[in-house]
């Protein structure tokens, strides 16, 4: 499998940056206050799709050859990289054909489509809808773009970590949520580069750890379930390349319940202003299970997204009891 390695992300820092905005990595006192450490926060929802994916689809799009941009691309998702592919594929004139399961969230749905995308609803998660995805491409000979197991993806999202190193050179800990993995990835190949001595934490739900068992194993692990409101996070597989990359990257993947992260949604709204979407949830999470052993460090965590529905916000935020 192709690897993925710090020049990459260095292609990629010119692609990126040509056509998205830089996100401010903010210090929040109130944050900072509850937490007990220096608590700063990497505003990935401030892109345009509110999400940190949309890094990668571009500088998918920008490699491309005119053969392929004119005949698209297809690819799966719960919501996030479908977002990105879409504003990628509109920006660069090109097709998107996206999978996506039966009662995915609808607010990412239509977002998908009021970019033109084409959306098909297909299994009952991610994996299922993933494999069609799959079958499809090679019948109508369309690019597959896989979430995570895709070298360009990765090193466009790599590009947030080198804006860390840039903005805060004196971090000692950074948070990154991890689904399919691409994020974490990204992290991993930039930090080890430019801050080889900063900590990286990844977080996964406790329904959908799959990368966390595959670690711990030694190899690649798929699990029966992945029934967590964090639609970012579930998947069932821990994907080879991301895998790869993560088996000697991080230094703890932390696992948070769904109560941990539905608190999180209040905390972070709360403390910051920002609406957060499950996976970005998580990363609230853990930073505060750990509070203690992060007590007195200069803590990065990346708001991944912000595109959760109304109705599971409304949710989250009814029966949220936080203990200060």
């Amino acid at each position: 499998m192709e690897e993925v390695t710090f020049r990459d992300i260095l292609r990629a820092w010119p692609i990126v940056h040509r056509y998205l905005p830089r996100t401010p990595v903010y210090r929040h006192s109130l944050l900072s206050s509850r937490c007990g450490f220096d608590a700063w926060v990497k505003h990935e929802n401030h892109l345009p799709i509110g999400a940190f994916k949309v890094r990668g689809g571009v500088n998918l799009f920008a490699n491309l050859s005119d053969k392929q941009r004119a005949r698209g691309v297809i690819t799966a998702t719960r919501g996030n990289h479908g977002l990105s592919i879409a504003h990628a594929a509109r920006m660069f004139g090109s097709r998107a054909v996206i999978y996506v399961p039966k009662g995915n969230n609808p607010d990412k749905n239509a977002g998908m489509l009021a970019m033109g995308a084409e959306l098909i609803e297909h299994g009952r998660d991610f994996d299922a809808a993933r494999a069609e995805a799959e079958a499809r491409s090679t019948n109508e000979m369309l690019r597959y773009v896989h979430p995570a197991n895709e070298p360009l993806l990765i090193a466009g999202i790599g590009t947030f970590a080198m804006e860390i190193t840039e903005d805060l050179p004196d971090a000692d800990v950074v948070i990154v949520p991890i689904g399919g993995g691409s994020l974490a990835s990204g992290a991993v190949v930039a930090l080890r580069t430019l801050r080889p001595d900063v900590k990286i934490i990844g977080v996964q739900a406790e329904r959908a750890c799959a990368m966390q068992k595959s670690i711990e194993k030694g190899s690649i692990v798929q699990i029966e379930h992945a029934d967590t409101f964090a639609d970012g996070l579930a998947t069932r597989y821990a994907f080879e390349l991301p895998f790869s990359i993560l088996k000697n990257g991080l230094d703890k993947i932390v696992l948070v319940s769904e109560d941990e992260m539905r608190e999180a949604v209040r905390l972070a709204l709360e403390t910051t202003h920002s609406v957060a979407e499950g996976a970005a949830a998580a990363t609230y999470a853990a930073a505060w299970k750990l509070r203690d052993e992060l007590r007195g460090k200069k803590v990065v965590m990346v708001h991944s997204g912000q595109n959760i529905d109304r109705n599971t916000l409304r949710w989250a935020l009814g029966s949220f009891d936080f203990d200060a």
